[in-house]
């Protein structure tokens, strides 16, 4: 079932998937998980789903996306941000369990360019990453709703090259349809995160941005206050040993 939900996930698109309705069954999950996931959790639920026999249904797009449709009323079991941000703005608003709150993974922040670019440059304070874009444009979510583009504003304004490079973004919508922009070669450089900079082999890592430039990425999971009784089990499933196994395999950071 989640092989024909996910078969229309194209790069560079929403990769939001069909939500289930409020009258889901009982022994089904919805969760809304940001696209960075889309990968590791398409494994995680067909393996959840041959051990209990329980279905998982996935819409996978911007954190902050499903976090507006959540707020609009859409069905979800789970929300799975890639920020504490958004996390807070459901939090804040009494649409998620508060004690059902973790903070499950961490990841790192990549800067990349086309697979068959041969740029050399180290990020570091002052570096010249206007110059190496050489009139084009850096791929990164949108720096004001998505949060691998909120990342990126933080890492660049630290070291010290974010007005000169202010308004040569191309915004995205998610960090996937970033990454497919630089895939495609329609930018020269982006910043998205490590996972996925490791699963598009059209893309090369041309550095990393230090841990110290921009606040911890931190994935925090929480249930909605809707969530189906299988929901519980799900997240338990994804926090134990073949979840780690997973996340860890993806590149992610599992958090204690």
């Amino acid at each position: 079932m989640l092989n024909r939900m996910m078969a229309g996930v194209a790069l560079g698109a929403l990769l939001l998937a069909p939500a289930v309705g409020a009258a889901a069954r009982q022994d089904s999950v919805t969760v809304f998980a940001a696209a960075s996931l889309t990968n590791v959790l398409q494994e995680l639920g067909s393996e959840y789903t041959r051990e209990t026999g329980n279905t998982v249904g996935f819409s996978f797009a911007a954190t902050s996306m499903l976090a507006r449709q959540i707020e609009s009323g859409a069905h979800a079991d789970v929300f799975f941000s890639a920020d504490q941000e958004w996390m807070d703005y459901l939090d804040q608003r009494g649409l998620v369990q508060k004690a059902s709150r973790r903070n499950l993974l961490g990841n790192r922040l990549a800067l990349v360019a086309p697979a068959d670019s041969a740029l050399q440059l180290k990020v570091e304070p002052n570096f010249r990453l206007l110059a190496a874009l050489k009139g084009g444009r850096l791929a990164t979510g949108d720096p004001d709703s998505v949060p691998v583009g909120r990342y990126a504003r933080a890492a660049l304004t630290s070291l010290g090259v974010w007005n000169e490079l202010a308004d040569r973004l191309v915004r995205a919508d998610n960090v996937r349809a970033a990454l497919a922009f630089v895939a495609r070669g329609e930018a020269p450089l982006g910043i998205v995160y490590l996972t996925d900079a490791k699963l598009e082999p059209m893309v090369r890592i041309v550095d990393l941005f230090p841990a110290s430039s921009h606040l911890p990425i931190s994935y925090p999971i929480a249930l909605t206050n809707g969530a189906s009784a299988q929901a519980v089990a799900f997240i338990e499933f994804l926090r134990g040993p073949l979840g780690a196994g997973a996340f860890e395999k993806y590149g992610f950071i599992v958090l204690p």
